[in-house]
């Protein structure tokens, strides 16, 4: 993490998604801008969560460890999501693994500022029970897509999901044997049954392999199949 010391620039983030308007007080002067690049981790199941999160810019991926080892993914984060809205009351570290999956901007306010300014804000907490009812409501939709939807689905909505809009529909390194284990971990697959999908993608020319990367055909036709499971 690297935080990023341009006030004009965060004071534009700030407004862009009337974050001060959530708090009963102005809370700008504790906010900071941090930088994740890809790949690394705002947060990490059961390690200290030192602070309040809006992710403000970029995506990341909400993943689950289960007790048998494994990983299951959950859902992809977008603007404007928060990060800690079940652990800043009295719970000192994460609940689930998220991931950037491009670089992301985060508005931060640590845990003892907003611990000490906001427990009494009935506003903000109102926001907070919106929030949690609506993430409430995507989990209890994420618990059921293993079992409801076929691979084929869920790889579409991965593949779009994970897929930068500013790239050329290239996503690098992706089909590495130490990627697709971990696709196949998080998809709740075999690596065989997530590699013979991964063929029909691109027999179907949807996709294409090139060497270690994954390159995206047809944009419209991916979506198409993926719905909106992990939006």
């Amino acid at each position: 993490m690297l935080k990023i010391n341009d006030r004009s620039k965060l004071e534009y983030y700030i407004n862009k998604y009337d974050i001060n308007n959530m708090f009963e007080k102005d809370m700008s002067e504790y906010m900071e801008l941090h930088l994740f690049n890809k790949n690394q981790y705002i947060c990490k199941t059961n390690e200290n969560l030192d602070y309040f999160y809006f992710l403000v810019e970029g995506k990341a991926k909400v993943y689950t460890l289960l007790k048998n080892g494994r990983s299951l993914l959950l859902q992809f984060y977008k603007p404007l999501k928060v990060i800690g809205d079940i652990e800043f009351i009295d719970i000192d570290t994460a609940g689930s693994n998220i991931q950037a999956v491009e670089q992301c901007l985060c508005i931060g306010i640590s845990m003892i500022n907003i611990r000490s300014n906001v427990l009494n804000d009935t506003k903000f907490l109102r926001c907070m029970c919106k929030i949690l009812g609506g993430k409430l409501d995507k989990l209890s939709k994420s618990s059921s897509i293993n079992l409801l939807y076929p691979l084929e689905n869920r790889l579409a909505s991965y593949i779009i999901s994970i897929a930068s809009e500013n790239d050329n529909l290239s996503i690098k390194d992706e089909l590495s044997t130490n990627r697709l284990t971990e696709m196949a971990d998080l998809l709740g697959t075999s690596y065989r049954h997530l590699t013979r999908t991964l063929n029909k993608l691109s027999n179907n020319k949807l996709i294409k392999k090139e060497h270690n990367s994954l390159v995206i055909l047809d944009r419209k036709a991916l979506e198409e199949l993926a719905g909106d499971i992990y939006g």
